[in-house]
């Protein structure tokens, strides 16, 4: 108890001195009220004992000042919440006038724009307005109309080629170094390896979230920088490890991946991603709210609902950044069983640390320090004896 005391010491002097001067103010303000209804009353009486005016007017004036003393008042009473307010706004616009530093490609005219977040696409938009804008949008701010090349079809080759990557906040530290990586159309690859050696990175740099210090990640064999990147981006779908669920009801979570899906692409996307069943037994079915950040839901579901958002994207080239770690056996199965019907025919990229993620996959790929070891199929690592040898062993036992 003595050192919570003595920790506490503190914010009692300045409690007690904000104390002292909300008591000061009240007293004040009840003081100067009472002052000035006396002084109306005594100045009132003594005109009307000369003559000059009427009782009347002597309660005309009180309640003049009664009327307009409780206005000034409230309005006083106002100044916090406006200071509260303005600190609030004063954030929302720092975030609305942020600008990315990543570079646009030449914009036609000469010049180079950049991309800007949060912009006024989430303003412009009721339904993201009423989700909230946890997540940051990446636009362009529009020169000549034309912001990157648009390919006229994305297959969805991806190759990550002699990259060296560290993040802004640590300089020093290479995450990537001289790494490779080629993903053909339609194919799927597993990224496995021990945390912190850069398999998410991976899906980072192929969404654009950072630019490579050397290197290149190029899409169907253009440099990702020189693409349109809201263009790419359509054609990409990410589900992540904690999926991101908006407060308003399952139907608006699962539309947020295309916003003009209709009843049945919704239904159909949440039959692929195995929660059609699900959420048609709830009492308000796709009506149900999700709550902040999806507290109402379980994690199955919620996982569930970000596939469906995924599907109703009917993306090309789809990224999974540990989409079923964060899920219980039961739940994981059927997470499993939806992912495999979704990633027929797309370039997918799965980053697991459960091996059963990853056994049917046309290629898996093992990343230690920065850079891939070890590529082939699970049954031709497992064989080798190589780095990857270890995991199967280590998760069977």
């Amino acid at each position: 108890m003595q050192p919570f005391n003595e920790a506490q010491e503190e914010p009692r002097k300045e409690a007690r001195k904000k104390s002292w001067l909300a008591g000061l103010g009240m007293g004040s303000a009840l003081c100067l009220t009472f002052m000035s209804w006396a002084l109306d009353f005594w100045y009132g009486g003594k005109l009307v004992d000369m003559g000059q005016i009427s009782a009347g007017d002597v309660f005309k004036t009180f309640f003049i000042l009664v009327s307009s003393g409780k206005v000034i008042a409230e309005a006083g009473s106002m100044t916090s919440d406006l200071a509260k307010g303005s600190t609030a706004i004063a954030s929302v616009f720092q975030i609305h006038d942020r600008e990315s530093l990543l570079s646009v490609p030449n914009q036609g005219d000469g010049t180079s724009g950049t991309l800007l977040t949060a912009k006024a696409f989430i303003f412009s938009s009721p339904f993201l307005m009423k989700l909230g804008i946890s997540d940051l949008f990446f636009y362009y701010k529009q020169g000549d109309g034309t912001s990157g090349t648009k390919l006229e079809r994305l297959t969805g080759g991806i190759e990550l080629k002699k990259v060296d990557f560290a993040y802004p906040s640590q300089p020093e530290s290479l995450i990537l170094r001289q790494f490779c990586l080629e993903v053909k159309p339609g194919t799927s690859i597993g990224l496995v390896g021990r945390s912190g050696c850069g398999k998410s990175t991976v899906i980072g740099l192929i969404e654009r979230f950072y630019d490579v210090l050397r290197g290149s990640v190029k899409v169907d064999g253009v440099v990702i920088k020189e693409l349109d990147l809201g263009w790419c981006r359509r054609h990409m779908a990410l589900v992540s490890q904690e999926p991101v669920i908006y407060s308003g009801s399952i139907r608006e979570n699962i539309i947020f991946g295309k916003l003009d899906a209709s009843e049945n692409e919704v239904v159909e996307a949440a039959r692929a991603a195995n929660a059609h069943e699900f959420i048609w037994s709830l009492k308000d079915g796709y009506e149900t709210e999700c709550g902040e950040r999806g507290v109402q839901l379980s994690g199955g579901l919620k996982q569930r609902i970000a596939i469906a958002r995924a599907i109703i994207r009917i993306p090309t080239i789809l990224l999974l950044d540990e989409a079923t770690s964060a899920v219980d056996v039961y739940s994981e199965q059927v997470v499993q069983e939806a992912l495999g019907r979704m990633m027929v025919g797309r370039t997918t990229i799965v980053v697991a640390h459960r091996l059963n993620t990853v056994k049917k996959l046309d290629s898996i790929a093992f990343v230690a320090e920065g850079k891939v070891v070890e590529q082939g199929t699970y049954s031709q690592l497992k064989s080798s004896r190589g780095a990857f040898f270890s995991l199967p062993t280590l998760q069977s036992n």
